[in-house]
C-alpha cells in the first residue's frame, strides 16, 4: 500500500507559519515606530517643556529691547574709541533712527513667530497623542509615512522656535557712519539685547494715610541703577479739584515714596523702564492698585459712633 502525503495540509501549516511570521514583524514594527513617537513627545513636547516655552515668551513679551553696536573685531589701539558712548558719537542720527525701526519690525516678527510657532507645537502634541491611542496594527503603519513627514516637520518647528528665542544680530547694509572711509573708524556689528520686565513687589509696597512707599523688581531681584518711568493717577476722583491727582516721575533706584496723595482712596501706579536713545520696543508695564488709610480724624468720628451704637 502506497504512502499518501497530505500536501494541503502541509500547505495550510506553511502558511500559518508564514503568516504568523508577518504579524510578528508587523507587531514589532508597531511597537518600535509607536516608541518613536512616545518618545518624541516626552523628549520634546511634554507638558512641562511646552509650559517652559510659555513662559520664555510671556517673558519675551514683557522684556524690553534695545540695540547694541559694536566693532566687528578688537584691535590694539585706540580702545576709547570703541567705547559704545564714543560709537554712538560717530554714528549717523538718520541712519541710526532707521536702524532702531529695523529692530523695532524684528522684535515684532520675532515675537509673532513664536506665538506662530508655540501654537503649531500645542496643535502637534495632540495629534500625536492621538496618533499614539492607535491599537489597529494595520492602520497605525499604513499612515507611517504621514506620522514621519509630521514629526520631521514638528522637529523643525521645535528648532525654529528655539533659535528665534534668543535675539539676532541686525543687519547693516549701509555703513552707520557719516566718515566710514576714515582708518580709525572701526567696521561694526550692530545686535538686539533684552532687559528683563520691571515688577512691582507687592509685598512691600505699602500704603499710608496721604503717601505710598513703592518698590518694585527686575525678576526676583533688586532693580539695577537703570532709569524707570513711574506714573500714578488717582481712580474715579470725586471733585474737580482732585482731576490733577496724578504724574509720571523718573526714577533711578528701586523704590520711591509719593506723598501728598488723598486719604481713602485708590491709586493705579505703573512702572516700566524709561525710553532712552537705544530703546527699540517696549510694549509693557507693570500696574498695581493700592488704597490709602482713611484720614485719623474719620477712624476716630467712625470708632466714636461705633461706640454710642
Amino acid at each position: 500500500m502506497a504512502l499518501q502525503i497530505d500536501y494541503s495540509a502541509a500547505n495550510k501549516e506553511a502558511v500559518r507559519i508564514n503568516d504568523c511570521g508577518i504579524v510578528a514583524d508587523s507587531w514589532r514594527k508597531y511597537v518600535d515606530r509607536k516608541n518613536i513617537v512616545l518618545q518624541f513627545l516626552g523628549n520634546n513636547l511634554s507638558i512641562d517643556i511646552l509650559k517652559h516655552y510659555e513662559t520664555r515668551l510671556e517673558l519675551l513679551k514683557k522684556s524690553s529691547y534695545y540695540i547694541d553696536v559694536l566693532p566687528k573685531h578688537s584691535a590694539l589701539g585706540d580702545q576709547n574709541l570703541f567705547q559704545p558712548n564714543v560709537l554712538y558719537h560717530l554714528i549717523d542720527p538718520c541712519k541710526f533712527l532707521r536702524m532702531k525701526k529695523i529692530g523695532t519690525t524684528q522684535v515684532k516678527i520675532q515675537l509673532l513667530l513664536l506665538r506662530e510657532y508655540l501654537s503649531e507645537l500645542k496643535y502637534g502634541r495632540e495629534e500625536l497623542k492621538v496618533i499614539a491611542k492607535i491599537s489597529d496594527v494595520t492602520l497605525f503603519l499604513l499612515h507611517w509615512n504621514t506620522t514621519c513627514s509630521r514629526l520631521g516637520h514638528l522637529f523643525n518647528t521645535l528648532k525654529n522656535f528655539i533659535s528665534v528665542l534668543v535675539p539676532g544680530k541686525l543687519y547693516v547694509k549701509h555703513h552707520l557712519m557719516s566718515d566710514a572711509k576714515s582708518n580709525k573708524i572701526p567696521e561694526l556689528r550692530v545686535l538686539l539685547s533684552t532687559k528683563m520686565p520691571v515688577l512691582f513687589d507687592r509685598r512691600e509696597s505699602i500704603a499710608y494715610h496721604n503717601s505710598v512707599e513703592l518698590k518694585w523688581l527686575v525678576l526676583g531681584e533688586e532693580a539695577h541703577h537703570d532709569l524707570y518711568e513711574l506714573a500714578y493717577k488717582l481712580l474715579e476722583p470725586r471733585y474737580c479739584t482732585e482731576k490733577n491727582q496724578f504724574g509720571v516721575i523718573s526714577v533711578e533706584s528701586g523704590s520711591i515714596e509719593i506723598g501728598n496723595l488723598l486719604p481713602d482712596s485708590s491709586y493705579e501706579f505703573t512702572i516700566r523702564r524709561a525710553e532712552n536713545y537705544t530703546l527699540v520696543y517696549s510694549a509693557w508695564c507693570d500696574a498695581m492698585v493700592l488704597k490709602t488709610k482713611a484720614a485719623i480724624h474719620l477712624q476716630y468720628v467712625a470708632k466714636k459712633s461705633c461706640h454710642f451704637t
